[in-house]
């Protein structure tokens, strides 16, 4: 699954903010009141003639997936996404990210449950424009992004949403997987190794579940999106450890400014090179379309820094799910250091690379 689709279904720990005060908890509060009243048991929705047959296939679909992550990839098989609500809206939550003008650092809320996360997430996207707005006049670097599908880390029962029914059967299903996967391992705090962990049992996954379903030529397309979707991370990554090194000079801050956007220019000059070697592939041509800044690599780094490491480790077990699974668990008891340089360092991303050659 490219960035793109993952910006539009990053996990919102919902449950995590309900000890909040004031205007955000009752925001919070109402919107998972929205989801818990409109949920439908799918079960039921399948046995009723009247459910219009577009979305029936659909919910079959998901019905399978949601059977086979439990039967097949061990996860858990409890009523998450075994619901359907219709939010009568294009996306269920609208997320904020923000960092400082001058660090690609993100800036993180911490919430009693779930730990710091890299987001604040909102049920009505004036008030996520509202609050970005509030920390750009504070200096900060913001971005703004839909969010499709939910998670509340099985703490609630999860639907799954009509934000979600328009995605395209891949799609569909590694959501599935990869939301299922933070409640088999979630490390409160430590955004990156909990996203990358769901990353690769997202790609295990629904390499086995297309295999099952003899969808060969879906798995091909598959395989030639995360190619180009490495190459476009790859290019986000690389501009943000220059933007990193040039944070941690000592050229004055107006410098810091022009090279600031020098560098985002060059990297919009280094993606039209990338679509020349794609064939003219225009389909990260929107993320390039807007004023971009530190707060837009945020989702590249917290998805992808750690996953070479734990696709090394999960080739270590050859791929035996519940061995990396303990293993996962194994990490989440250290500390976040001895995490980091075990499965998230440059030295394990180097190892993973050539492990998997």
């Amino acid at each position: 699954m490219s960035l793109l689709a993952r910006l539009g279904r990053i996990s919102l720990l919902l449950v995590a903010s309900l000890s909040l005060g004031g205007c955000y908890l009752l925001q919070a509060a109402g919107g998972q009141w929205e989801l818990t009243s409109k949920r439908q048991p799918i079960a039921k929705l399948l046995a009723d003639a009247n459910t219009p047959e577009k979305l029936r296939t659909r919910l079959e679909y998901v019905s399978a997936a949601r059977t086979f992550a439990s039967r097949e990839l061990g996860l858990p098989d409890n009523e998450s996404y075994r619901s359907y609500a219709d939010v009568g809206r294009p996306f269920v939550v609208w997320n904020v990210f923000a960092t400082d003008e001058f660090s690609v650092e993100p800036r993180r809320w911490c919430f009693p449950i779930a730990g710091c996360v890299v987001y604040r997430g909102y049920f009505d996207e004036s008030n996520a424009q509202g609050y970005a707005r509030k920390l750009r006049l504070k200096g900060q670097d913001t971005a703004v992004g839909g969010v499709s599908a939910y998670s509340t880390l099985g703490h609630f029962k999860d639907p799954v949403l009509n934000t979600m029914l328009g995605w395209s059967d891949v799609q569909l299903a590694s959501t599935l997987f990869h939301e299922l996967a933070h409640q088999v391992v979630y490390v409160p705090g430590d955004s990156e190794f909990n996203e990358a962990f769901a990353t690769v049992v997202e790609e295990a996954g629904l390499q086995r579940w297309l295999a099952s379903r003899g969808r060969s030529q879906d798995l091909t397309v598959w395989n030639e999106q995360r190619e180009r979707n490495a190459q476009f991370v790859g290019l986000l990554l690389q501009t943000r450890e220059r933007l990193q090194a040039l944070y941690r000079s000592a050229v004055p801050d107006e410098e810091k400014r022009s090279r600031k956007q020098y560098e985002f220019g060059v990297m919009k000059l280094q993606y039209a090179d990338l679509k020349r070697e794609w064939n003219g592939y225009r389909g990260y041509d929107a993320w390039f379309s807007r004023t971009l800044n530190n707060a837009h690599l945020v989702s590249a780094a917290t998805y992808y820094g750690c996953v070479p490491g734990l696709r090394r480790l999960l080739q270590s077990v050859e791929g035996d799910l519940p061995a990396f699974y303990d293993k996962a668990r194994a990490l989440g008891k250290d500390s976040r250091e001895a995490r980091a340089l075990a499965v998230c360092s440059e030295e394990a991303s180097v190892t993973a690379a050539g492990s998997s050659g």
